[in-house]
C-alpha cells in the first residue's frame, strides 16, 4: 500500500520541477450545473500532462540513490515525454519504445527531450514487450507507467495541491487508464479529508478498471476502441486497483461522443485545449453521471497532447453530438437543378452546407434517382429539425 509520507516526500522531490497548475472556477460549467465546478488544467504542465510528476518522482528517487545510468519506458505518448524529461533533468540516458503507429509529433516531442526512440510492434502491449526485452540486454531500469507505487505517489500529489487550494471540496474526479493518477490522489484525498469523494471516470469501449471495481477482482478486456487513448488499457495494475479498492468512492463511464462534445464546450468557453482522456472528469459531470448540484467539484484535466492531425475528427464528433453539424440522406430524383432547389431550401432556414456527395451505387435505388449525402452547421436541434421539415414540405424524402 502508499502511505501520505511517501506523497508528501513526491512532493518535496518535484518542488520546482513541475509548474503550480492551480484550481480555476468556471462560472459557465458552474451555472449549468447548479454548482461550483472548478477545473484543474494539467494540460499546461510541463511536458503537457501529469504524467512527468510519476515519472520524475520515480527516476529522481532511482538516480539519487546511485547505480542508474539509462532508463527505459513503453509508451504511445504522455508517459514517454515525462520519463524522457525527467531523465534528462536529472542526467540520465533514456529509450523509449513506442508503436509504429504512433503520430510523428509525439516521436519528435519525445525526441525532443533527450530519448532514443524505438519504434516497434502495432500497438503498447508490443512496445512494452519490447521494452522488457531491452531491460534485459541492456541492464536499463524500467518505469512503469502507472504500476508502481513511486509513481503513483508522484502522481496523488495533485490530490495535496487540491486540497491545499481548497479546504472545502466535496468531490474530485479525475480520469482511470491504468489506475495511477486515481490511486494517488484517492489514497491522499483519504488520508487527509475522508469526507472528500474522489470519483474516476473510464471511456466507456476501455472500462477494464470500472469491472474490476465492481467485480472486486482484476479484469482484462480483449479488446478496447476509444478516441481517448491516453487511458485505453486493457488490464489495470495491480497495486492500482488494490489502492483504488480501498481509497476510491466510485467509478463511472462516458462514451466517446460525449467527450467530443466537452472537449468543444472546453475550447469555447474556456479556450483551453484538452485531450480526449483529460477531458472525462467534465464529461462525467455534464452528462450527469455525477451530481454536481449544490457541490464544489474539482475536475482534473489530465493532459492536453492531442494529435494536430486527429483533432478536427474529434470536433466533428463532437460537432454532431452537440447538433450542430447535421448530416442528412435525401432521397431525390436525378436531374438537373435538384442539388440548387435543395441547397435554396437550406440556405432558407440559415444553415451553411459544408459537404456534399453522391450515391448513385446503392442497389434500392430506382432508375433515375439519387441519395444526395449532405452535411451542413446548424445552431442546434431545433434548427436541425427545421431543415428537415422543410425539405419534407418541399417533397423531399429525408431517408
Amino acid at each position: 500500500m502508499i502511505n501520505l509520507n511517501e506523497i508528501l516526500e513526491a512532493k518535496a522531490r518535484l518542488e520546482g520541477v513541475v509548474h503550480k497548475v492551480g484550481l480555476e472556477k468556471s462560472n459557465y460549467f458552474s451555472k449549468v450545473m447548479g454548482g461550483n465546478v472548478y477545473l484543474k488544467y494539467e494540460n499546461r504542465q510541463k511536458t503537457g500532462s501529469f504524467k512527468v510528476r510519476g515519472a520524475y518522482n520515480c527516476i529522481a528517487k532511482i538516480a539519487r540513490a546511485g547505480g542508474v545510468d539509462t532508463v527505459i519506458a513503453a509508451s504511445a505518448g504522455n508517459h514517454a515525454q515525462g520519463v524522457a524529461s525527467s531523465a534528462h533533468i536529472m542526467g540520465l540516458k533514456s529509450i523509449i519504445v513506442m508503436p509504429r503507429s504512433t503520430p510523428i509529433a509525439k516521436v519528435l516531442a519525445t525526441q525532443g527531450y533527450g530519448a532514443q526512440v524505438i519504434l516497434h510492434g502495432d500497438t503498447y502491449d508490443d512496445a512494452y514487450a519490447r521494452a522488457k526485452e531491452i531491460e534485459k540486454e541492456s541492464g536499463a531500469t524500467f518505469i512503469e507507467p502507472f504500476n508502481d507505487i513511486d509513481v503513483i505517489a508522484g502522481q496523488g500529489t495533485i490530490g495535496l495541491e487540491i486540497l491545499d487550494e481548497m479546504k472545502n471540496v466535496d468531490i474530485v474526479i479525475v480520469p482511470v487508464g491504468g489506475g495511477g493518477l486515481l490511486a494517488g490522489v484517492a489514497a491522499v484525498v483519504k488520508h487527509i479529508n475522508p469526507r472528500v469523494k474522489v470519483i474516476g471516470v473510464q471511456a466507456a469501449n476501455a472500462d477494464a478498471m470500472v469491472r474490476s471495481f465492481k467485480e472486486g477482482k482484476l479484469v482484462t478486456l480483449p479488446k478496447i476502441g476509444t478516441i481517448a487513448d491516453g487511458i485505453a488499457v486493457k488490464k489495470p495494475g495491480d497495486i492500482t486497483f488494490n489502492l483504488i479498492k480501498k481509497y476510491a468512492d466510485d467509478i463511472v463511464t462516458v462514451t466517446d461522443d460525449e467527450i467530443a462534445s466537452t472537449i468543444i464546450e472546453l475550447i469555447e468557453r474556456t479556450k483551453q485545449i484538452v485531450e480526449p482522456a483529460g477531458a472525462t472528469p467534465l464529461a462525467a459531470v455534464l452528462n450527469g453521471k455525477i451530481n454536481a448540484r449544490g457541490k464544489n467539484v474539482v475536475c482534473v484535466m489530465s493532459g492536453g497532447n492531442v494529435d494536430i492531425g486527429f483533432i478536427h475528427k474529434i470536433i466533428e464528433r463532437g460537432l454532431i453530438k452537440r447538433g450542430r453539424q447535421l448530416r442528412l440522406s435525401i432521397l431525390m430524383p436525378d436531374i438537373p437543378g435538384g442539388l440548387e432547389k435543395v441547397s435554396g431550401i437550406i440556405a432558407g432556414t440559415n444553415a451553411n452546407v459544408v459537404g456534399v456527395h453522391y450515391d448513385r451505387s446503392s442497389p434500392d435505388l430506382q432508375i433515375n434517382s439519387v441519395v444526395l449525402h449532405i452535411t451542413c452547421e446548424v445552431s442546434g436541434m431545433e434548427h436541425g429539425n427545421k431543415i428537415k421539415k422543410e425539405l419534407d414540405s418541399h417533397g423531399f424524402k429525408v431517408i
